[in-house]
């Protein structure tokens, strides 16, 4: 058995921005929740910055102005939205590329995976067996499991799911909430730069490296391990 040439023993990917791309459908359907109840689209721009967060909580840093109660009926919008673009032939979430080689790289024996996402369960599963790589994944936490990112809690669950320590654990994500989470938890922190958040927004949040592609991540992880 080759040992690991790195320390992490748990490593946790965030969904969207990083193992698929979901912008367009996101985007879609943010729309039409809030163009359903006579508010202007938010800019492309706009929603990409709050993917990542659970949805409630989505809608409501975009609205003009807080009202928790009607980002609550948006976000049934969104979801009824939702269901209905799943159904459209154009539709497609596709995986970002090196995604599987990264997946079959980190298979070994001493390694556990991990997804810590603002999806609900039942899209992040529908997510993983379409592309078929639900087995890959040791733990999956959802926002049914706790507050949004980038408080640390359901990533605390995922570690303690699989009795990881958090020098033990790094966390792989494209936005500052998947960055501050990490930090907040105590874990080590790597972006990547063909999500949703720009590279500097990643470094400032603390993310320990940033990487272009995913074969440049076992690199990362030794580096960042000192080895």
């Amino acid at each position: 058995m080759t040992q690991l040439p790195f320390r992490h023993r748990f490593i946790v990917f965030d969904l969207d921005g990083t193992l698929v791309d979901s912008q367009h459908t996101i985007v879609h359907c943010m729309g039409r929740a809030f163009s359903s109840d006579g508010l202007p689209a938010p800019t492309a721009q706009a929603v990409r910055g709050i993917i990542g967060l659970k949805l409630e909580v989505a809608i409501g840093t975009l609205l003009p102005e807080p009202d928790e109660e009607r980002a609550l009926k948006l976000a049934g919008r969104y979801r009824e939205a939702f269901h209905e673009r799943l159904g459209q032939p154009d539709h497609d979430e596709p995986l970002f590329e090196g995604t599987l080689e990264c997946l079959s790289a980190l298979d070994h024996p001493e390694l556990f995976l991990g997804i810590v996402t603002g999806k609900n369960r039942r899209g992040l599963e529908r997510v993983l067996a379409h592309h078929e790589i639900q087995h890959r994944f040791t733990t999956l936490r959802t926002a049914d499991d706790g507050p949004s990112k980038p408080h640390p809690h359901v990533l605390q669950l995922a570690m303690a799911d699989v009795g990881a320590d958090p020098q033990d654990t790094v966390m792989i994500g494209d936005t500052t909430f998947d960055i501050q989470m990490a930090r907040s938890a105590g874990c080590d922190a790597v972006g990547v730069d063909w999500g949703y958040h720009h590279r500097d927004e990643l470094k400032a949040a603390g993310a320990g490296k940033v990487v272009d592609r995913f074969s440049d991540l076992r690199q990362a992880l030794i580096d960042l391990s000192g080895v």
